[in-house]
């Protein structure tokens, strides 16, 4: 059994779907960050950095933060998710790092700027929304060749994929960049990123362009 320490956010949802993808027994622990439960001592001892999310995986005697790394570790533990040539292995490895380098962070700060400060920062606002659009029209050519980010459908899609979900957020219309919309509409009709999609809570219907 693997404990969950989560809430509805694109990192969040990222191990929620892995967790469904991979078949894995896990139990939930909502992590409330509105109300700075990611702060209390005893998750803190999970998760140092008080960020969510985290795991204790009770077989394996392990804790990890971070997402990506949780990400590996799940991977490494299934056997599932990770293309197994090393050429294949390494450009999942490769997308999952332009996910957690960029992608995720970027995307954040035009969540802060774009959605939720409108008007405050126009110097911000320009820089996050012209860097977001870039990295779509990075995905956008990758997904151009590929039906998912290493050829097959792993790990990295998997990380990628919520931060794409929360576009009306961004500002970004899907239809500008047709591969991008064609590769989260696949995604969207899984069954297990459909539900890991709704942990630890319903918070709303999927987006869909």
């Amino acid at each position: 059994m693997i404990d969950l320490y989560t809430w509805t956010t694109p990192n969040g949802r990222k191990v929620s779907i892995a967790l469904e993808e991979m078949g894995l027994a896990y139990e939930v622990h909502p992590i409330d960050i509105a109300a700075d439960e990611q702060f209390r001592p005893q998750f803190l001892k999970i998760s140092p950095n008080n960020k969510i999310p985290a795991i204790v995986d009770h077989e394996g005697g392990l804790s990890l933060m971070e997402s990506g790394a949780i990400l590996l570790y799940l991977a490494e533990k299934t056997g599932k998710f990770m293309p197994q040539d090393s050429a294949g292995r390494w450009r999942a490895m490769e997308w999952l790092m332009w996910q957690m380098g960029g992608f995720g962070p970027m995307l954040g700060q035009a969540h802060h700027f774009l959605k939720f400060n409108p008007g405050k920062a126009p110097y911000a606002e320009e820089r996050y929304a012209k860097e977001t659009a870039r990295l779509y029209k990075v995905l956008d050519r990758q997904l151009a060749e590929h039906d998912y980010l290493a050829g097959e459908y792993s790990i990295a899609d998997m990380a990628t994929w919520p931060w794409a979900s929360r576009f009306e957020w961004q500002q970004i219309d899907l239809a500008d960049f047709p591969h991008v919309r064609d590769w989260y509409l696949r995604i969207a009709e899984r069954p297990a990123v459909q539900k890991g999609y709704h942990v630890p809570k319903h918070a709303g219907e999927m987006p869909l362009p």
